[in-house]
């Protein structure tokens, strides 16, 4: 059994690691061209006769790179003596297996079947007695390292090519190479260097001082390219959300078409179909750009893993005179990193949206926003049907009807407004202490943290329960302080209290799920896609995101240009995208900021704003801002 396991093992590894690309049998005489990928010689020969025989370069059958032809033919192409190390190793070790005869080897230069006497280590293969005899007689092998039966190492596979002898010089076979020409990208030894390298254009150190530099060139482009893997992977998320945001909007733009084509019935079908389709259409187009992109970069970082995984595979199993031979081609393979540059997303183009016209008067039923914009489309100031205004407007929540509810901390307050703006009631003051965030639930109850309780309303605003989220602290009524509150789509209530730095998790009649401490905790909270929980810090300029065990998703500055801005209130709309409000130069004057739902800036929403602690979107989209001494309804135009 477990003989059978280890041929398995070794027969998955061969396959994936030791087979010639080509002929898909395992490598032999291997040779690497210049992208770093490698074939057996007989492969290449056979691809170069098919291609176009006597050309001056020969073309990689994997990435399609092309490799010049040395003046010598392919046989000059420099040999992968680790790749043939390894495959003489397996060999051996199948052969062990399988209870042959260690020694018992064919040779490897003639086609006559012959017995093996000796193995040339300078050729890497195995040889007959009369293919020995041809060595010694030629004169381009005749000083080729021989080993034999008799001198009982025939089986040389397991000498480890990093303890591999130092090699001699080619040209002068007495003297050891000791140094490398960076002019001339050449080994060289002492007398090389002495006769053919002694002018002062030519720059040569040792062969130790070389690869030690030449080690850390490359330990340095491959940091560069993990700092653009992390690029890569931000620009990849950004661009697959900027794709479903882009459908989430193409399919509300066309519900808002297919309910106004429902109000004006058939004198505008027609019309609503041929917008839809150029709504659609333009979604198309845009996504594949998106795809586009994404592929283009994704292909290019899968080039990339590729030259880096054979990098990596040479500078860890080829010996340092090897990895000097192919430094030319190794440094050139590397130069990638420095056209690796990834397309940017266009991130505006995820946004579609219809601008209505009078289908009487116009030619078409409506326009494509091509580009997300806002514009004040109600500014509420006036309380109830006096003179009263608003002090000091810190929530909002919206109901389902359309309806939102206000809370006003100065004044006491949790008011009712239609959804066009007009005041409907309000709770009696005597009821509430410390208002300050409010949140909707899909059965249209208001929860109003309110000082040390969270309190239950109906939609009509009679008071229903309250419960108290720290219940269980002996030491509640010093330190808790409920600010922000928000419900997911669950009806799971999460209360943010600045006082003991927590989020407590809560079902709807109260009882308590979890709660997650973190010392970054403030006044502002809402929930985002995938059970996230996001909050501001006012006096640190951070937005945060977790999860609802307290894993971070994300920190990041809330800045501009530049310059410090401090985050108040924050919300998110259905398909995630997060809205900040900011004060800018320590609150003199706010805006509104759009961030990713990864917690990328996007861009800016509205600007002029007071004092944006409460924001919360409407059924049908608009941005509702309780902004201090007033409450603003912003919509997209």
């Amino acid at each position: 059994m477990a003989e059978a396991e280890a041929k398995s093992v070794l027969g998955t590894i061969s396959r994936g690691h030791l087979e010639c690309p080509i002929c898909c049998c395992r490598f032999t005489d291997p040779k690497i061209l210049d992208c770093l990928h490698s074939f057996c010689l007989n492969c290449l020969d056979e691809l170069n006769s098919r291609q176009q025989p006597n050309a001056d370069e020969i073309t990689c059958p994997v990435c399609r790179q092309t490799t010049a032809v040395p003046d010598t033919g392919l046989q000059g192409l420099p040999n992968c003596f680790f790749l043939s190390s390894l495959v003489d190793e397996f060999n051996k070790q199948e052969r062990l297996l399988g209870d042959a005869p260690a020694d018992t080897r064919t040779c490897e230069e003639c086609d006559e079947g012959l017995e093996a006497v000796s193995r040339c280590l300078d050729c890497c293969k195995f040889i007959c007695t009369k293919c020995l005899e041809a060595h010694e007689r030629m004169k381009s092998m005749r000083h080729h390292r021989i080993i034999g039966k008799e001198q009982n190492r025939f089986d040389v596979t397991t000498i480890d090519p990093q303890k591999k002898a130092t090699p001699q010089c080619t040209r002068h076979t007495n003297h050891e190479i000791c140094f490398y020409c960076e002019t001339c990208k050449t080994l060289a030894c002492a007398k090389c260097v002495a006769l053919d390298h002694r002018t002062a254009e030519h720059k040569y150190k040792e062969v130790a001082d070389t690869i030690r530099s030449y080690r850390q060139d490359v330990s340095d482009i491959l940091q560069k390219f993990n700092k653009s893997r992390e690029e890569f992977k931000v620009t990849d998320d950004l661009l697959t959300h900027a794709k479903d945001r882009l459908r989430i909007m193409v399919a509300r733009a066309c519900k808002d078409i297919k309910t106004k084509e429902e109000a004006e019935i058939a004198k505008i079908r027609y019309k609503s179909r041929h917008l839809r389709d150029k709504v659609t259409q333009t979604g198309e187009e845009r996504d594949r750009k998106f795809a586009e992109v994404q592929k283009n970069n994704r292909d290019k970082m899968k080039r990339a893993e590729q030259i880096v995984a054979t990098v990596n595979d040479l500078m860890q199993q080829a010996d340092d005179f090897e990895l000097l031979d192919l430094k030319p081609k190794v440094m050139h393979n590397l130069q990638f990193q420095k056209k690796l540059k990834l397309r940017e997303a266009q991130y505006e183009l995820s946004f579609i949206g219809v601008k209505w016209q009078d289908v009487v008067l116009d030619t078409d039923l409506g326009e494509v926003l091509p580009e997300e914009k806002w514009q004040l489309k109600k500014e509420i100031i006036e309380i109830g049907p006096g003179d009263e205004q608003f002090e000091c407007a810190s929530g909002v929540a919206c109901l389902s009807n359309g309806n939102f509810a206000v809370t006003d901390t100065t004044n006491k307050q949790l008011m009712l407004f239609t959804s066009t703006g007009m005041y409907k009631s309000s709770v009696n003051r005597k009821k509430l202490s410390d208002p300050c965030g409010v949140a909707a639930t899909s059965g249209e109850l208001l929860l109003v943290t309110d000082g040390k309780y969270v309190k239950v309303f109906n939609s009509r605003l009679k008071f229903i329960r309250q419960f108290a989220p720290s219940h269980d602290d002996a030491d509640v009524d010093s330190k808790s302080d409920l600010t922000g509150i928000a419900v997911d789509k669950k009806n799971r209530i999460a209360v943010a209290d600045s006082g003991r730095k927590l989020i407590s998790l809560h079902h709807l009649d109260g009882s308590l799920i979890t709660t997650i401490s973190n010392d970054m905790i403030d006044t502002e909270l809402t929930i985002g896609i995938r059970k996230r929980l996001i909050y501001t810090n006012y006096q640190e300029c951070k937005l945060i995101c977790i999860t609802y065990t307290g894993d971070e998703v994300f920190n990041v500055n809330t800045s501009l240009d530049g310059e410090t801005v401090r985050p108040l209130g924050v919300c998110c709309d259905n398909a995630g995208e997060i809205y900040v409000a900011v004060g800018i130069r320590e609150a003199e004057s706010s805006e509104m900021h759009h961030y990713s739902p990864a917690g990328v800036f996007i861009g800016r929403v509205a600007r002029e704003l007071r004092f944006p602690c409460g924001l919360t979107f409407t059924q049908s989209g608009d941005l509702v801002v309780a902004d201090g001494d007033s409450v603003k309804i912003f919509q997209r135009v």
